[in-house]
């Protein structure tokens, strides 16, 4: 049997069902793997240790009665720090909000709670959710589990980190333009950011409001499904929260995908400013064969409007991050500078001193687009843009079910790499940001490796339409073999143990 930190949620459910262990065992697998190789990784900022621990204790009472569980009850899961937690610190990894202590929980986190989830510790994460790379962090990086020499990916690489080096069994991360999928594909793990409305945004601290999106980060497609059963649904504190109830999105696992379409748009492959590694394509392009062998149909398909993502998202997202930001003032709550001589150089050194470099650029560019005399230049012309690039994916989902695609141009790169460069570091996100400018979900799974590294392959479809889209992702890796032991045996992992 594998080494239980290593256990898929549902093969631990399976065997916490059958008490063949305890959620105090698989708790205490998880603390000591995170002891092991927690100082190479660099996942966690905060660990919730007693409080995991007394509630693994309960559910442990809960099964020695004989009363069933519920399908992630007991389940160590790792949390980004951008979600607020009563009583405990959540920073987004900034100095503004070092201290801050929130005296309310996420929706989602209490609906993890109400799941039996269990809480492990809050992740690093680029600061305020803004890069590719979690370097911009203001506690230091965390390191990719395959190489320890090479970023994770962003921001939710703290989390997708803890995922693939087995420090937990489950994560959440949030994505505005690929902070989930992208650091998902760069550890070898699935991630999937749901429909823009399908998870409350409630006591997420806001990055850019009409993109930010809160989804899992797990070993695989099945885990995926559950986590999101559990996060997802109506909220009446969160007003673009879908009000409906959300579709189990485990209906169509293990369906063939005869006869469905897959239309593979060739603007992911190149475009201007852009080309993906040979390898990657080849990979991609051999997944899609695999899913025709079942019986997929297959196409080209063009979204022509997809090459100016890229420009727009930093026209919009910057734009109201400097509206969500302008909260952090040193007047209510968080970092303050001390010994200034009026209110105006106490904000101004506030706000320098409390917010790293890529978060005040941002904060620039978008009080520059929002300004008078280049708001109708900038930001409604983005706006418009926006609006093409979401009816180009209505105008294909008609034809298809879903649409495939490469994750990230190359495999995860070295730390430092591009910490120099933003415009490289944006180009990143050059195959995800397109889905958040549509709102549309998408999920990233491995589909395998280059230089000993994982590869992503990232699915789409249309609105509400998840259950679909975990439907082809599960049929692929099934057929592919991509379970959670053949991830780790067939890559490289440092930490492996």
């Amino acid at each position: 049997m594998s080494e239980l930190f290593e256990l898929t949620a549902h093969a631990a459910h399976a065997l916490l069902a059958e008490k063949q262990i305890s959620a105090s065992e698989l708790l205490a697998a998880v603390y000591a793997r995170i002891d092991a190789v927690e100082s190479d990784v660099q996942s966690y900022v905060l660990q919730m240790r007693d409080a995991a621990s007394a509630q693994a204790a309960c559910i442990d009472e809960k099964l020695a009665s004989g009363a069933p569980l519920g399908p992630l009850e007991g389940i160590p899961l790792a949390l980004k720090d951008i979600l607020c937690t009563a009583g405990v610190r959540t920073t987004c990894c900034s100095r503004i909000l070092e201290n801050f202590i929130p005296p309310y929980d996420a929706t989602v986190v209490t609906r993890l709670r109400e799941a039996g989830v269990i809480l492990v510790g809050k992740t690093n994460m680029d600061e305020f959710a803004m890069g590719s790379s979690t370097e911009n962090s203001a506690f230091g990086p965390s390191h990719n589990p395959w190489d320890l020499s090479r970023v994770p990916g962003g921001s939710s690489g703290g989390s997708a980190s803890a995922v693939g080096a087995d420090e937990a069994l489950l994560g959440i991360g949030t994505d505005t333009g690929g902070s989930i999928r992208q650091p998902a594909a760069y550890c070898g793990v699935v991630g999937l950011k749901p429909t823009y409305g399908r998870v409350s945004r409630y006591g997420l601290i806001a990055f850019g409001s009409s993109l930010d999106q809160i989804g899992p980060i797990t070993k695989d497609v099945h885990d995926a499904a559950l986590l999101m059963n559990a996060i997802a649904g109506p909220d009446p504190r969160d007003s673009t929260c879908y009000p409906e109830p959300a579709t189990d999105c485990t209906a169509k696992l293990g369906r063939e995908v005869r006869g469905l379409r897959i239309g593979v748009p060739k603007e992911f492959f190149a475009q201007e400013g852009m080309s993906v590694d040979p390898a990657i394509t080849a990979l991609v392009h051999a997944a899609l064969r695999l899913l025709e062998s079942q019986g997929a149909i297959v196409e080209e398909c063009s979204l022509p409007n997809v090459r100016f993502s890229l420009p727009t998202y930093y026209i919009i997202a910057p734009a109201e991050a400097s509206s969500n930001l302008a909260r952090y003032d040193g007047v209510e709550f968080g970092y303050r500078a001390s010994g200034t001589k009026d209110i105006v150089s106490m904000m101004t050194e506030t706000r320098d001193a409390g917010f790293g470099a890529e978060v005040k650029r941002r904060i620039m560019l978008g009080s520059y687009v929002l300004s008078s005399g280049y708001y109708d230049a900038y930001y409604l012309k983005a706006s418009q843009v926006r609006t093409l690039i979401k009816q180009d994916y209505e105008r294909a989902f008609e034809r298809y079910d879903v649409l495939i695609s490469p994750t990230a141009p190359s495999v995860a790169f070295p730390l430092g790499a591009k910490a120099d460069d933003p415009i490289q570091m944006y180009l990143n996100d050059i195959c995800t940001i397109p889905i958040n400018m549509a709102g549309i979900p998408a999920l990233s799974l491995p589909c395998g490796y280059d230089q000993g590294l994982p590869v992503g392959m990232q699915i789409m479809s249309a609105h509400w339409n998840e259950p679909t889209l975990l439907q082809v992702a599960y049929a692929y890796e099934q057929a592919a073999g991509w379970t959670r032991k053949a991830v780790r045996e067939a890559g490289r992992v440092t930490v492996a143990g």
